[in-house]
C-alpha cells in the first residue's frame, strides 16, 4: 500500500503496520518488567511470543532484508546473532532449572546466567530502524528472563546472592505479598515445615502447595518452550538473510 513506503530503499518506516505492532508490543513489555509473580512473568513469556512473532515478519519484509545484508551492518548483525545464542542458553539454563529448582547447583547456574543477560544489556549506536527494533525486542527479552530466573531462585536465594541486585535494571524489592505468590518457594518453605513437626494435620497444606507449585512450573515450561522455538526461528532467519 502506499501510504506504508520505506522512507528509503533499505529502511521500513517506523509507520509500517509491522513496525507499529511491535512498538506496542514493547511498550507493554517495558510497562511490566518488574513482574515477580507467577502469573505476570506467564503473561510476559505470552508476550513475548507476540512480540517475536512480529519480529518474524518485520524479518520477511524486503526493506529489511536488505537493510541486515548490508556490509555496513556486518558487525551489529554479528553481535545480535551472538546474542539470540546467548538467549537460546540462558531459556535452556531456565527449563533445567523449573525441573531441579531444589538442586543447589542450579542456582549457581542461575548466577551465571544473569551475569550473561547482565552482559547483553546497555548496548550502544543506533544502526537503523531494523538493528534498533531488534536490539529494543532483545533488552525486553532480557528483563523478562531475569525476572523469571530470580522468580525460580526464590526469596531465599535472593537474600543469599545479594550481589544479583547489581545485574538488574532496577533492584527488586521483595514485599511479602512477592513471596506469598511465589508458588515454587511457597511449597519448599511448606515442605520444610512439614518435614520438622511431622504434624498429620498440614498433609493437605503440603499436597495443595505442590500442586500450587507443579501447575506453575507447567505454565513457565510451556511459556519457556515456545519462546525457546521463537528465538530459535529469528535466529535462522536472520542467517539467511545475511547468507544469501
Amino acid at each position: 500500500m502506499a501510504s506504508y513506503h520505506a522512507r528509503s530503499n533499505s529502511l521500513p518506516s517506523r509507520q509500517h503496520p509491522i513496525s507499529s505492532q511491535i512498538d506496542e508490543n514493547l511498550n507493554r513489555l517495558r510497562s511490566s518488567q518488574s513482574a515477580s509473580t507467577s502469573s505476570s512473568i506467564v503473561q510476559n513469556l505470552n508476550g513475548l511470543q507476540d512480540l517475536h512473532e512480529y519480529v518474524e515478519m518485520l524479518l520477511q519484509l524486503p526493506q529489511s532484508q536488505q537493510a541486515l545484508a548490508q556490509e555496513q551492518q556486518r558487525k551489529c548483525v554479528e553481535q545480535l546473532l551472538d546474542g539470540s545464542l546467548m538467549l537460546l542458553d540462558v531459556c535452556s539454563i531456565a527449563k533445567d532449572a523449573l525441573l531441579q529448582t531444589k538442586e543447589k547447583s542450579v542456582k549457581k547456574a542461575i548466577c551465571k546466567a544473569l551475569k550473561n543477560l547482565k552482559n547483553m544489556e546497555n548496548k550502544d549506536g543506533e544502526n537503523g530502524d531494523v538493528i534498533s527494533i531488534l536490539r529494543q525486542v532483545e533488552a525486553v527479552t532480557v528483563n523478562v528472563l531475569e525476572s523469571l530466573l530470580s522468580f525460580i531462585s526464590g526469596p531465599e536465594a535472593e537474600s543469599k546472592l545479594s550481589r544479583w541486585s547489581k545485574l538488574m535494571h532496577q533492584k527488586r524489592v521483595t514485599s511479602a505479598e512477592d513471596e506469598i505468590k511465589n508458588e515454587i518457594a511457597n511449597a519448599e518453605a511448606t515442605l520444610r515445615s512439614f518435614t520438622k513437626s511431622e504434624n498429620a494435620k498440614n498433609v493437605e497444606n503440603v499436597q495443595n502447595e505442590l500442586q500450587n507449585s507443579e501447575e506453575c512450573i507447567q505454565d513457565l515450561e510451556q511459556g519457556l518452550e515456545s519462546l525457546y522455538r521463537r528465538l530459535i526461528k529469528a535466529r535462522v532467519n536472520v542467517l539467511n538473510i545475511v547468507n544469501c
